[in-house]
């Protein structure tokens, strides 16, 4: 990542809101199909980004031919990177967050894997980008709301303590993969950025299972349902959606609204699972929405968003 801001974004318009909501629905049903699958935390994140890889490209190879090669050559190189750099990342973060919960607590690691919105803050921070004083606090609320609503409790052995440090690293590399990806968006179509995040996520996945021995196959019919579930929902509607709001929506103001993740997923896993949540939850989830809302409204300055020129179709602005 250069230090040099990103092009401009155009205005909020109502269909990106949707998204966004549509987004957040989606992810929220992530933990609680991972608690229900029967399988390796690894090989369901490898099976969910292969096989949303395979659904996109066979749109992207006859739909974004030409832009495929223009990333392969020339200036367009730096953006091929761009996209190369976030499936790295977002393999990173599946391989330390996820394995985190099995060494700490579960709530401890959702805990710290929600300090992503502060190493968002500071990547935009180095890229040269002064976060208005509202953001930081709202950041600030958002994260002290996940980690009360989650009952994060840092463990004390060093099998927590691995844990915990895996959390937070993967936390680091969710706010990574989310920057590179605002990189990429600013001028690369959402399914071309996506095949190749997700194509290069899902080779990486399939070393790391393969040298670390999991077992990839000879799962039960609901756990192939769950994990089809997970390509559907959180992946293609989840993280595709967020990789589609990049274009007009800060990579800072995602991974807080990503937060909300934690009140969908405890009321899916409420309604689903049987799973109340804790008493402390519901300040926790009080704080969490508090904090959004301020670093979407303090995030939202008017007048200093401008349309860049020569974008893919799907990333053309949209009509006033």
């Amino acid at each position: 990542m250069s230090s040099v801001a990103p092009q401009p974004r155009p205005p909020v318009d109502p269909l990106t809101v949707g998204v966004l909501a549509l987004a957040v629905a989606s992810v929220s049903s992530s933990a609680p199909l991972i608690a229900f699958a029967a399988a390796p935390a690894l090989a369901v994140a490898l099976w969910r980004n292969l096989l949303s890889a395979a659904v996109l490209a066979p749109f992207t190879l006859v739909r974004r031919r030409a832009e495929l090669r223009a990333l392969t050559v020339g200036a367009g190189r730096r953006e091929g990177w761009y996209c190369v750099l976030s499936g790295v990342a977002l393999a990173a973060h599946f391989a330390t967050w996820m394995p985190s919960a099995q060494l700490t607590s579960v709530a401890a690691a959702t805990a710290l894997g929600a300090t992503q919105p502060v190493w968002q803050g500071l990547i935009a921070r180095w890229q040269g980008r002064r976060l208005p004083y509202a953001v930081w606090g709202g950041i600030g609320l958002a994260v002290l709301g996940a980690v009360l609503a989650t009952g994060a409790d840092v463990g004390v052995s060093g099998r927590a303590f691995a844990g915990d440090l895996l959390a937070v690293v993967g936390g680091m590399f969710a706010a990574v993969y989310t920057a590179f990806g605002e990189r990429a968006r600013a001028t690369i179509s959402t399914a071309t950025y996506t095949t190749i995040c997700y194509g290069v996520c899902a080779v990486i996945l399939l070393v790391v299972c393969l040298v670390g021995g999991v077992r990839l196959h000879g799962y039960g019919t609901s756990t192939w349902l769950a994990i089809i579930g997970l390509v559907v929902g959180a992946q293609l509607l989840g993280h595709s959606m967020f990789n589609h709001a990049l274009r007009q929506v800060s990579a800072t103001t995602i991974s807080v609204l990503i937060l909300l993740e934690a009140p969908g997923a405890a009321l899916i896993a409420w309604a689903w699972l049987g799973q109340l949540p804790r008493p402390l939850a519901l300040p926790g989830l009080a704080l969490l929405l508090a904090g959004v809302a301020v670093v979407v409204l303090g995030g939202a300055r008017p007048g200093r968003r401008a349309t860049p020129a020569a974008l893919p179709a799907d990333v053309a602005p949209p009509a006033p």
